[in-house]
């Protein structure tokens, strides 16, 4: 399976989720590759940052011809997740034509929500070539208990995509995540964790299988 994390806005926190979704899938003992196609590289930035191994590789792959080179960078894999590029490029439809899933992150503001119609643009336009492409919306950084989170739910229910139910609260762990590690490392047992484990279980069930 081929994950995309894509968001034509910056700083919707695509790679902190794309970072932690490959580690909820390698845990399965799956062999998973992050492809970081972000020019920015903050996917392997991650990866250089640890002093150890990561639990799974992270290959920079951004370029313009991802989704037919992909293929041969897969063959000893199982899963791959994609870390995307912000704004409207090549590499971001190449991306996307890549993947079986897009998740579209979004977050409480007004400004995701505007964005979010370019990201389903893109998504439609690969479904011209690739009509079994799935996608949802991903609420990231969600506020607790606020009216704004509630408002964001319900303005992108005017998208033609499904919106998951498990959402990725703002926490202060996810942002020392940044350092090389994963919450599933620092603090395998607390929310945080269990809310990218959620994630990992809803995204089997959108793709119709039961184990990774």
């Amino acid at each position: 399976m081929i994950i995309a994390l894509a968001s034509l806005k910056g700083g919707a926190g695509k790679t902190t989720l794309a970072v932690h979704l490959a580690h909820a899938i390698a845990l399965s003992k799956k062999r998973v590759l992050l492809a970081d196609a972000d020019p920015q590289s903050s996917a392997s930035d991650w990866a250089a940052a640890r002093s150890d191994k990561p639990p799974f590789p992270v290959v920079g792959i951004a370029r313009n011809t991802l989704h037919r080179d992909l293929p041969e960078l897969l063959e000893n894999y199982d899963h791959c997740v994609i870390d995307t590029p912000p704004r409207v490029s090549a590499l971001a439809r190449s991306a996307i034509l890549a993947s079986d899933l897009v998740l579209i992150p979004c977050q409480p503001s007004s400004y995701d929500i505007w964005a979010a119609a370019e990201t389903v643009q893109l998504v439609e336009e690969a479904r011209g070539f690739k009509p079994d492409l799935k996608a949802a919306f991903l609420i990231n950084r969600r506020i607790v208990n606020s009216a704004i989170g509630r408002e964001v739910e319900e303005a992108l229910k005017d998208y033609p995509f499904p919106m998951l139910k498990t959402a990725i609260a703002q926490r202060v762990a996810f942002a020392e995540a940044s350092s090389g590690y994963t919450v599933l490392e620092t603090e395998p047992n607390g929310t945080a964790a269990k809310e990218i484990k959620q994630l990992a279980k809803e995204v089997l069930k959108l793709m119709g299988v039961k184990t990774w």
